[in-house]
C-alpha cells in the first residue's frame, strides 16, 4: 500500500502557542486513517494545515508526492484533498440541492457530476427526500450527511473529516460511521479527526493518538482499541 499523504516534522503555532509540535504521520491509499485525541490536542489545527488554511511553522506535507506548502487552498482542493469542516459549515439559506451543487462548482464534467449526485443521494436517501428544502431545516445528522455529500461532489482523492460525530446522538453517529465505511469500500481514502475515540478506531485501519500537539501512540485501529493506555485515557478502561 502506497502513502497518499506524508507529513513530516509538522509544526503549527498561533503566536507563542505551539499547537502542533513536530508530528510525523502518513495516510496510505485506500485506507481509513484516524487522528484521535482529546479536545484541544491539536487535531483540527493539523487538518487546517493540510488544507492550507493555516501555514505551518515548519515541516513538509506531501500529497501524491507533491509538496503542498506553496499551494493555495483552492489549488489543494483541485488536487483532490477535500475537507469536511468541523461544525459542517452548510449554507442554511440555500436548498439542499444548491449546497450539494456547490461541491461541484469547479467541475466541468457535467455528466459525471450528475452521476456522482445520484450516488450521493443513494448513499444518503434522506437528502433526496429534502432536495428542494432549505438546508437550515435539516437535523444535525442530516446536515452532516449534506456536508459529506457536498465534499464527495468535489471528487476527492483524499477526504478529510473534522469531528463528524460532534453534537450528534449516538445512533446517528453509528449511521454516519457506517456510511464512511461504505464510502471507503468504494475506493475513497479517508483521514478522520475525532474525539470519539472508540468509533474512530473501530473503522480505521490505522490510527494516531495526539496529545498536546504530539503523537504519543500509533498502531492499527484494532490494536489501539485494546491498548491499556488508550483504554485508560479515552475509553474509561
Amino acid at each position: 500500500m502506497s502513502a497518499l499523504l506524508e507529513v513530516s516534522g509538522l509544526q503549527v503555532a498561533y503566536g507563542h502557542i505551539q499547537a502542533v509540535q513536530g508530528i510525523d504521520f502518513k495516510v496510505d491509499s485506500g485506507e481509513i486513517c484516524t487522528l484521535v485525541g482529546a479536545n484541544g490536542a491539536g487535531k483540527s489545527t493539523t487538518l487546517l494545515a493540510l488544507s492550507g488554511l493555516v501555514k505551518p511553522k515548519a515541516g513538509t506535507i506531501r500529497f501524491e508526492g507533491v509538496d503542498l506548502a506553496r499551494l493555495k487552498t483552492h489549488q489543494i482542493v483541485e488536487r483532490g484533498l477535500v475537507q469536511v469542516a468541523e461544525g459542517r459549515a452548510i449554507l442554511t439559506t440555500l436548498t439542499v440541492r444548491e449546497n450539494l451543487e456547490l461541491g461541484a462548482y469547479r467541475r466541468k464534467d457535467k455528466a459525471a457530476v450528475a452521476s456522482d449526485l445520484e450516488r450521493v443521494l443513494t448513499l444518503f436517501p434522506r437528502l433526496e427526500e429534502r432536495l428542494a428544502g432549505l438546508a437550515g431545516n435539516l437535523s444535525g445528522g442530516e446536515q452532516q450527511m449534506l456536508a459529506i455529500g457536498r465534499a464527495l461532489l468535489a471528487k476527492p482523492r483524499l477526504l478529510l473529516l473534522d469531528e463528524p460525530s460532534m453534537g450528534l446522538a449516538p445512533i446517528i453517529v453509528q449511521d454516519i460511521f457506517r456510511k464512511l465505511r461504505e464510502i471507503n469500500r468504494d475506493g475513497l481514502t479517508i483521514f478522520l479527526v475525532e474525539q470519539n475515540v472508540r468509533q474512530a478506531l473501530k473503522i480505521a485501519q490505522h490510527g494516531y493518538v495526539l496529545e498536546s500537539g504530539k503523537i504519543v501512540l500509533q498502531d492499527t485501529g484494532a490494536k489501539l482499541l485494546d491498548d491499556p493506555k488508550v483504554l485508560a485515557a479515552y475509553l474509561g478502561g
